[in-house]
């Protein structure tokens, strides 16, 4: 009398299983509205279990160097904490004002005691009150699977589960403010690519 509940409960545990081992490569290729690649585009994949997976990073840095900030873009995940080092011989003002964060890291050389913790999902700008040339911005994700595309508009997100996601895409640039375009993707077992044309980036 039991050994049918004994097949389905063994069965379900296999196709759980097997569902646990649906992870494949997506490959992105990134271009403007005109077809051709775009280079330093941010791109990730994002669903609620995505979110439930992403953890903070550890050892993230954005340095100032010849009065630039070094990288200038920095993708990090929700709650992750990072360090502004000053490298250069003169002081920097690092600063934000974007609802994502907003921070004060106020004259200094060297590297401040406390790194700022980005703790909302969203774009923070970055700037230096003593020099207005410097820029550089934060990418804030609830996702481990991100990257930034290549000379050749390329990237690939490692390991993404199969399921139904939003690929999401931002450039430095487009217009200030403007958030990243998105449309829906469904990911199976198997690697697989896509062609995501960002409008309104410019050089």
């Amino acid at each position: 009398m039991m050994r049918p509940r004994v097949g389905w409960l063994l069965g379900l545990a296999l196709g759980t299983l097997a569902g646990a081992g649906w992870a494949g490569n997506v490959q992105v290729t990134v271009q403007d509205s005109a077809g051709k690649p775009l280079a330093g585009a941010v791109v990730f994949l994002e669903s609620r279990e995505a979110r439930a997976q992403a953890k903070p990073l550890s050892g993230a840095e954005i340095a100032q160097r010849n009065k630039r900030f070094e990288p200038d873009v920095t993708v990090v995940t929700v709650g992750s904490a990072v360090t502004f080092p000053n490298q250069d011989t003169v002081r920097h003002h690092v600063y934000s004002f974007s609802p994502v964060k907003t921070f004060e890291l106020k004259l200094y050389i060297g590297t401040p005691a406390s790194p700022v913790v980005f703790d909302k999902p969203g774009i923070a700008v970055l700037g230096c009150n003593i020099h207005d040339q410097m820029a550089a911005w934060v990418v804030i994700v609830e996702t481990p699977y991100f990257g930034r595309s290549a000379a050749s508009g390329q990237v690939a997100l490692v390991g993404v589960p199969a399921g139904s996601y939003r690929l999401r895409v931002w450039h430095p640039g487009l217009a200030v403010g403007a958030p990243a375009a998105d449309q829906a993707l469904a990911v199976g077992a198997a690697d697989q690519a896509t062609v995501f044309k960002l409008a309104g980036v410019t050089p």
